[in-house]
C-alpha cells in the first residue's frame, strides 16, 4: 500500500475548520485569478475584493494577514516577498508578500468548483461518438505498429498524443456512462417517471439510449478484436514511448522514474483491456454496461405502459356506454336483452366459495366440474350462537390411574437401583464408569450442578442421601453414554455412610 494513503491531506484542512468561510473565500478569489493567468496576488487586492461582500464589512487587514499566514502553514499558499514596489525602509520591514496557490490547492479548488456546479444530481451522458473515437485511436496506434521490428513508425510525441486521446476518451466514456445510468436510477428521476410529464420525454429518452446501444454494438466487436490481437510487446513498447516523451518535457520539480511511469501507463492499458475483454473469465464491464442500458430501456417502457394503463382506466367511458345502449335498444325481446347482459356484464350477485381441501390434480386440462364435490359446514352468523354439547357419562378411571402409578413407581425403582449399583465404597468415580443410559447421565449432571451451586460443594439425592463433589485431578475424562461421548473434568462423588444418613 502507498504510504501517502496513510497520511492526512493537510492542504484540505481549510474546508472544514471553524473559519472555513473566510479561508474558502480567500482561496477562491486567488484561484479565479490563477485561471486568468494571474499567479501572484497581493494582500491589498484580496482585501479590496473581500470588502465588497457584506460578510466582510468588519474584516480588517490584520485578520486577513493572520488568515494568509494560516493558509501558508497549511501549505495552501506560497508567499513571495515583493521587493519591487518598496518606497521606504519602513515598507521593506513590513515584508509585503505576493501569494501563489500550491498545486494541491489548485486541484482541490478545481474539484470543489466542479462539485458546486454538479449540484445534487449525477449528470453524465451516453455519448455514442466516444466509441467511434476510441476505435479510431486504436486503429491509428495499430497502423503505426511495425510488427516485424516491434517498433512504432511514428515519433514519441505522436504516440503520446494518440495515447492521451485514447485514454481521455475511455475515461470520459466510463465516467459519463456510470453517472448517467446512476442518474436514471436515482430516486428523484423515479418520482418524475410516475408523473404524466414523463410521457412527453419517454420517446426521446428511449431513442437516445437505443442510439447509444447501436453505436456500442457496432464498434465494440472491432475494439475487442484490436485489443485481442495486440501482442504483449505492443503494450510494452507503447508505454515505453509514452514514458520517454513524458520525461522529455522539461520540468524543474521532482519527476518520477521511467519505470514508475511505465508501470502507471501499463496499468491504464490493462484497465482499458479489462473493461472491454474482462479478466480471468469474469464478465467485462462493457457487457455490464450493455445489460444495464437494456434494463433501463425496459424499465422506461414499463413505466410508460403503466401510465398509459392508468390513463386508460380513468378515461371517460360515456361513448362506450352509449354504444352498448344502442345494442340493447335494437333488441326485440327481454330474453335477448338478458343474454346480451350476461355476455357484457357477467353474472350479477355471484357468491364465491372457498374450500380448505387439497386439489386432486394441478392439471390445467381438468375442469372444476370433473373434480369431486367438497362439503362445507355452514354455521349461523349469530353473535349468541353456540354449538350444542352432548352430555357424556362419567367414566371411572381409577384402575387406569392405579396401573399408571404402579408403572411409574416400578420405573423409578429400577432407575434408583441402577444409581445404587454405581456407588462403590460410598463413592462414584466418573472415569471408571461403564457406558451410561441417558437417565443416569442427566442425573449425574444434575448432581454436579447442585454441588457447583453450593459453597461447600455438597448436595442431596432424591432419596435424601447427602454427597459431596471433589476433583480428583486436573485432566479431562471422557464419559461414555449411549447417546454420545461427554468430555468433562475428573470428578468423584463422595456419599455419607447410610448409618450416618439414617441418624
Amino acid at each position: 500500500m502507498n504510504e501517502q494513503l496513510l497520511k492526512p491531506i493537510q492542504e484540505a484542512t481549510y474546508l472544514t475548520v471553524l473559519n472555513a468561510w473566510r479561508y474558502r473565500s480567500i482561496l477562491r478569489y486567488i484561484y479565479l485569478q490563477h485561471e486568468r493567468l494571474r499567479y501572484y496576488i497581493v494582500l491589498e487586492e484580496i482585501l479590496q475584493y473581500l470588502k465588497q461582500d457584506p460578510h466582510f464589512r468588519e474584516y480588517t487587514e490584520e485578520q486577513l494577514l493572520q488568515d494568509l499566514d494560516q493558509l501558508v502553514s497549511w501549505k495552501n499558499l506560497i508567499p513571495r516577498q515583493d521587493t519591487g514596489r518598496v518606497a521606504s525602509i519602513e515598507e521593506f520591514k513590513k515584508r509585503k508578500f505576493r501569494y501563489q496557490l500550491t498545486p494541491y490547492t489548485i486541484e482541490i479548488e478545481r474539484m470543489v468548483l466542479g462539485l458546486e456546479q454538479l449540484g445534487s444530481g449525477f449528470g453524465g451522458s451516453l455519448e455514442r461518438t466516444l466509441f467511434d473515437r476510441l476505435l479510431g485511436n486504436l486503429m491509428d496506434l495499430t497502423v503505426a505498429w511495425v510488427k516485424s521490428d516491434a517498433v512504432f513508425s511514428k515519433t514519441n510525441e505522436e504516440i503520446y498524443l494518440l495515447w492521451q486521446d485514447l485514454y481521455e476518451n475511455f475515461h470520459r466514456l466510463t465516467d459519463n456512462a456510470a453517472d448517467y445510468l446512476a442518474h436514471l436510477h436515482s430516486e428523484k428521476v423515479e418520482e418524475q417517471m410516475m408523473t404524466d410529464a414523463f410521457l412527453v420525454y419517454k420517446e426521446a429518452l428511449t431513442e437516445y439510449l437505443r442510439n447509444f446501444m447501436t453505436s456500442l454494438q457496432r464498434t465494440s466487436f472491432r475494439i475487442e478484436g484490436l485489443l485481442e490481437e495486440a501482442p504483449l510487446t505492443f503494450s510494452q513498447k507503447l508505454t515505453e514511448c509514452v514514458a520517454d516523451y513524458e520525461l522529455s518535457i522539461p520540468r524543474l520539480d521532482v519527476r518520477p522514474s521511467k519505470e514508475q511511469l511505465m508501470e502507471r501507463f501499463q496499468n491504464q492499458w490493462e484497465s482499458l483491456r479489462t473493461w472491454f475483454l474482462g479478466d480471468g473469465g469474469s464478465e467485462s464491464d462493457l457487457l455490464y454496461l450493455q445489460n444495464a442500458t437494456n434494463d433501463t430501456i425496459r424499465r422506461l417502457t414499463r413505466f410508460a405502459q403503466r401510465l398509459g394503463e392508468t390513463h386508460h382506466n380513468l378515461r371517460n367511458r360515456r361513448l362506450d356506454y352509449l354504444h352498448l345502449a344502442k345494442w340493447f335498444s335494437n333488441l326485440d325481446t327481454v330474453q335477448e336483452a338478458h343474454e346480451l347482459s350476461a355476455c357484457v356484464f357477467g353474472v350479477f350477485h355471484t357468491r364465491h366459495l372457498w374450500v380448505d381441501r387439497p386439489k386432486q390434480t394441478e392439471s390445467f386440462e381438468v375442469e372444476i366440474w370433473d373434480e369431486p364435490p367438497s362439503e362445507i359446514e355452514i354455521r349461523p352468523k349469530v353473535r349468541n350462537y353456540r354449538e350444542k354439547g352432548r352430555p357424556n357419562a362419567v367414566v371411572d378411571q381409577s384402575e387406569r390411574k392405579k396401573a399408571a402409578l404402579e408403572t411409574y413407581l416400578r420405573e423409578k425403582e429400577i432407575e434408583q437401583q441402577l444409581l445404587d449399583n454405581l456407588i462403590q465404597n460410598n463413592c462414584i468415580v466418573l472415569r471408571n464408569l461403564p457406558e451410561l443410559t441417558t437417565f443416569i447421565r442427566k442425573t449425574l449432571l444434575t448432581w454436579i450442578s447442585k454441588c457447583m451451586a453450593n459453597p461447600n460443594r455438597q448436595g442431596k439425592t432424591e432419596t435424601g442421601r447427602t454427597f459431596s463433589l471433589e476433583k480428583a485431578s486436573d485432566r479431562q475424562i471422557n464419559l461414555h453414554c449411549e447417546d454420545g461421548l461427554l468430555a468433562m473434568p475428573d470428578y468423584i462423588f463422595l456419599f455419607d455412610d447410610l448409618a450416618e444418613a439414617a441418624r
